[in-house]
């Protein structure tokens, strides 16, 4: 671990010329005290760097100095391979490898590649952490060491043993076959068998996991797009999955079906309206969903979420039809 952040230290310094050890610890994400006993260590190995005093000052190296450490290793090559977007890695706990991978790449092109390459990423910008609106994308957290023992699990092909928190469920301890790692937007799943059965579990609920020396049950090759559409699938045509007729306006037609589950039958009703028929995950998400674009949509059935939202909606109302409470400061 050390030496890669030695690797990344020299790279950071080459790519921008001068940095402190504030901003070194930033990028590196330890103390500015490693990042001072790394200079040392750099130093006493024979890398000409320096550090310059003052307001402005910092690390540096020397004008010229040349490495020739490209190499990448297995997480940086893997975080690549995943860097659709830096949260995407950051879901499968490959955030500092893709860092540390991204700069060996930038170091490795010529001089005026490399020039052209940090200009063109200053005009993109994949997967910002709010939308238009301001809202923030919650990411799921994840403890590190839970994603590593995952990860090493799935790949190695081992039994899987996790301290999972299921839904309304105290949490348990389960013994798993990992078959792969999904992420969808902020979310990320673990694909696993249980006793030979199909079994999907949401990483953020998994407590603590360990990676067992014995090999896990599972088909050499795996096709896991297809795998998560099965399971996809499934999960859709569930006990607990509500299906709702609604009317809705159809500037607000996206809104609700981007929140639902699947969309059945749907046609222009008679004022210009649409009529559809939407499944969602259950009773409570059906409610939410309805209520985002209300009153822009109307629940023809079922009748027990028409009266839901009806006594949402007089509840709201009858909070505005009184004086509004006036709040009155202590006396002092």
């Amino acid at each position: 671990m050390r030496a890669d952040r030695l690797v990344s230290l020299v790279l950071l310094l080459r790519q921008h010329g001068r940095l402190s050890a504030t901003a070194l610890a930033r990028e590196l994400e330890v103390s500015a005290r490693t990042v001072l006993r790394d200079i040392e260590a750099l130093s006493a190995a024979g890398v000409p760097v320096y550090a310059e005093r003052g307001r402005n000052g910092g690390f540096a190296l020397l004008p010229g100095f040349q490495t020739e450490l490209t190499g990448l290793n297995h997480d940086e090559a893997l975080a690549l391979l995943v860097a659709g977007s830096r949260r995407r890695a950051q879901a499968f706990g490959l955030g500092p490898a893709l860092a540390s991978g991204m700069r060996k790449v930038v170091d490795a092109l010529p001089e005026d590649h490399r020039t052209t390459a940090a200009g063109a990423v200053q005009r993109l910008l994949i997967d910002p952490e709010t939308d238009l609106l301001a809202r923030k994308v919650a990411a799921e957290e994840v403890p590190d060491a839970v994603v590593r023992e995952v990860r090493r699990a799935v790949f190695a092909g081992r039994k899987l043993r996790i301290h999972y928190q299921a839904t309304d469920r105290d949490p348990d301890w389960r013994t798993i076959d990992p078959i792969g790692l999904v992420t969808v937007g902020t979310q990320s799943y673990l694909l696993a068998t249980r006793a030979g059965a199909d079994r999907t579990y949401r990483l953020s609920r998994v407590l603590a996991a360990e990676a067992l020396d014995e090999p896990a049950q599972r088909s050499e090759q795996v096709d896991l797009d297809q795998a998560w559409q099965e399971r996809s699938s499934r999960f859709r045509s569930g006990g607990d999955t509500v299906t709702v007729l609604a009317r809705v306006d159809p500037a607000r037609r996206d809104s609700l079906v981007d929140t639902a589950l699947s969309v059945g039958s749907e046609q222009a009703d008679g004022d210009g309206w649409l009529r559809l028929d939407v499944t969602f995950q259950d009773r409570r998400h059906a409610e939410w969903a309805l209520w985002q674009v209300s009153p822009r949509a109307e629940v023809l059935a079922p009748e027990w979420l028409r009266g839901a939202l009806r006594d949402r909606a007089a509840e709201i109302m009858d909070s505005y039809v009184a004086e509004p409470q006036r709040r009155v400061p202590p006396r002092s």
